[in-house]
């Protein structure tokens, strides 16, 4: 058994155990806030109920394939499926209640069962987090070999490398026989060495990126070699950034076609996403009432000024809005810029400079702790904003995008999307471009979710935030 399959199957572990748990927790609360610790003949059901829910939940999900190692340890599939295993298992309990006559409280069954589901995919969420962290130390890692063209090769290894969650480790190259030189990692040959790559240098993954010279049939002929050694072979296709969750296969006249859907950009789940929105902001505003009270008091009586800063921002379809923060600068802040944009810090059209001297004291802390963000739950709720999208450009910058980069104006600007929980300021301009497009041509809900969930671990590291 090879160093991936041992990990792998230590993590499959966790979560069969992480499941269990959250079953086993949603039964025995809901019986004890419902009768307590007292058991008699009338609630004997619920008991059994209670005692078989974690078994019923390990079998949706397994039904689910929500163990299956394609799915996990990044993107949003994983937790699509444990919902899907939920919506099931919940219209499973309500035929056989109905089914069986028996005296099963709705109630019951309607708090038993979306707290299973909840638990086990905040279980999931800690188990990869911690999975991530060990990943960033060098640990639970694939190690690749990368196949392609070098300028390709060397993209993707940036990335990997950037992105270290991933759980990519690049450790060598297989090159075309005529090459620059400029590669930064072992090259262990041509096309035709990879299989003697792998085994020189351990790897476990080989990468194979869009080149001419890897048709379907040398492909075939790697799969066969490779799988003799249970060596991932993974075909990195240029439309994955784009395109990747709208991608199926569909066969054409014996021939598999790689076919697009369209982003969904309207419609009916996109109703969804504006209820989910107003609702959320209406409730995290009610929640955060009193921080947000607290917030505007510091701003007043730390710096003289407005507590709330408004600025034109541009929004869905180029339309303009004014965003509301909480003042995080000195009221000359828009003066000063000029004569410190020589101090930009950042390679595309923002200013960034970590140490603004604009930013008053009590603006430094709101912006590590993203406080000064909470204000635009008032432009979510007035329809302006969305939760999650990609982040609220100036009417400057909008001027200066490029022809592709304003495909981000296709959805509502966000309080919070992939570009915020990757990095924020520390990522360079054309990743933060890439995050965002990313988000508009793949968005979903799940999606959306998993990206709230990574921003309250973004907000705790306050990493990039200045």
């Amino acid at each position: 058994m090879s160093r991936r399959q041992r990990w792998e199957r230590r993590y499959v572990r966790s979560l069969l155990l992480c499941d269990l748990a959250a079953g086993v927790a949603a039964g025995a609360v809901t019986f004890g806030l419902r009768f307590g610790d007292q058991v008699t003949a009338y609630n004997r059901w619920y008991l059994l109920f209670s005692a078989l829910l974690p078994v019923a939940l390990l079998v949706v999900l397994a039904v689910s394939r929500a163990y299956e190692r394609r799915f996990l340890f990044v993107g949003t599939d994983e937790y699509q499926r444990v919902f899907r295993g939920g919506v099931g298992l919940i219209a499973g309990a309500a035929v056989c209640s109905y089914a069986l006559e028996l005296d099963l409280a709705r109630s019951y069954v309607l708090v038993a069962l979306p707290s299973a589901i909840v638990s086990a995919v905040v279980l999931r969420f800690a188990l990869r987090k911690r999975l991530h962290c060990a990943r960033a130390r060098g640990e639970s890692l694939r190690r690749v070999i990368v196949v392609g063209h070098e300028l390709s090769v060397i993209g993707i290894t940036r990335q990997l490398r950037r992105e270290r969650y991933h759980g990519l480790e690049v450790v060598g190259a297989c090159l075309p026989p005529e090459h620059d030189g400029v590669l930064d990692l072992p090259v262990y040959g041509t096309f035709d060495d990879i299989a003697g790559a792998v085994d020189i240098a351990d790897a476990d993954t080989v990468v194979v990126l869009s080149c001419p010279e890897l048709d379907g049939a040398a492909l075939r002929r790697l799969a066969w070699r490779l799988e003799r050694d249970e060596v991932d072979l993974v075909v990195a296709s240029a439309l994955i950034d784009v395109a990747g969750a709208r991608t199926t296969i569909r066969p054409f006249d014996g021939l598999p076609m790689l076919h697009v859907e369209h982003p969904r950009l309207h419609g009916g789940i996109r109703l969804v996403k504006e209820l989910v929105d107003r609702v959320g902001a209406l409730l995290l505003l009610v929640l955060f009432g009193p921080l947000l009270l607290g917030t505007a008091l510091c701003v007043r009586l730390t710096s003289r000024g407005p507590v709330l800063f408004r600025q034109v921002r541009v929004g869905r379809d180029g339309r303009e809005f004014r965003i509301f923060k909480f003042r995080s600068m000195y009221v000359d802040a828009e003066a000063r810029l000029a004569e410190l944009r020589h101090l930009n810090e950042y390679d595309g059209v923002l200013f960034k400079m970590r140490d603004d001297p604009r930013v008053t004291p009590v603006g430094r802390w709101l912006r590590r702790f993203s406080l000064d963000e909470l204000p635009q739950l008032l432009n979510v709720l007035a329809g302006q904003m969305s939760l999650v999208g990609p982040r609220p450009p100036l009417p400057a910058e909008v001027a200066a995008y490029a022809d592709d980069v304003r495909r981000r104006l296709a959805v509502k600007p966000g309080m919070t999307g992939l570009w915020q929980v990757s990095g924020r300021s520390d990522l360079p301009w054309e990743e933060a471009v890439r995050l965002d497009l990313r988000y508009v041509e793949n968005w979903s809900l799940s999606l959306d979710l998993v990206i709230l969930l990574r921003t309250m671990t973004a907000v705790v590291r306050s990493s990039g935030a200045y």
